[in-house]
């Protein structure tokens, strides 16, 4: 009997990849990789959060992070500008906060936090954001310009958490909810 080894099968299984991978093609590609919801802030004169799942750990030594900003966003010049920011990590509650600061429609500055809780970050002056799980401190350590986005890479200059809660997930363009570890 002459059958395929198992692993080929599964192979099989699969729909022809696609040749040319455009835009709309890997965005869709993307959104099937769930991801964590962070809310970028920056302080200061240039005071402004965009919600962001472009967001991961670089390094543990020395402790560093990046997140992903097009080059279009008024976070793109914001953050650039400040040289620090703030990543609020998203608990499972928070849907409507982050759609807020995604709405491009906002009213910007100051006023895009009317009714929001926060308070200054000690060492950025970056908001951070009241019902968050964790957040993060950084000062602007590298940004690396590539296609129509940059990576800013952060120091982490001070971190955060609560004590319990359950994350905030955006997979398949929706969002989900992590429930609370067990104890």
């Amino acid at each position: 009997m002459n059958s395929a080894p198992a692993h080929l099968d599964a192979v099989s299984a699969f729909p022809p990849a696609l040749d040319a991978v455009t835009p709309a093609v890997l965005r869709t590609v993307m959104a099937r990789f769930a991801t964590g919801v962070t809310v970028i802030t920056v302080g200061g004169a240039q005071l402004h959060a965009m919600t962001a799942n472009a967001f991961s750990s670089v390094s543990l030594e020395p402790p560093s992070v990046l997140c992903s900003v097009g080059h279009g966003a008024v976070m793109h010049g914001a953050l650039s500008s400040a040289g620090r920011f703030a990543v609020n990590i998203l608990g499972a509650e928070q849907e409507d906060l982050a759609r807020h600061f995604a709405n491009s429609k906002r009213t910007l500055g100051a006023a895009q936090f009317e009714g929001v809780a926060w308070t200054p970050g000690r060492h950025t002056g970056s908001p951070l954001l009241g019902g968050a799980l964790a957040w993060l401190e950084c000062e602007l350590t590298a940004a690396h310009a590539f296609g129509d986005h940059t990576i800013f890479i952060g120091t982490v200059l001070g971190a955060g958490q609560v004590a319990e809660g359950g994350g905030l997930l955006f997979v398949d363009g929706r969002f989900g909810r992590v429930a609370p570890a067990a104890e």
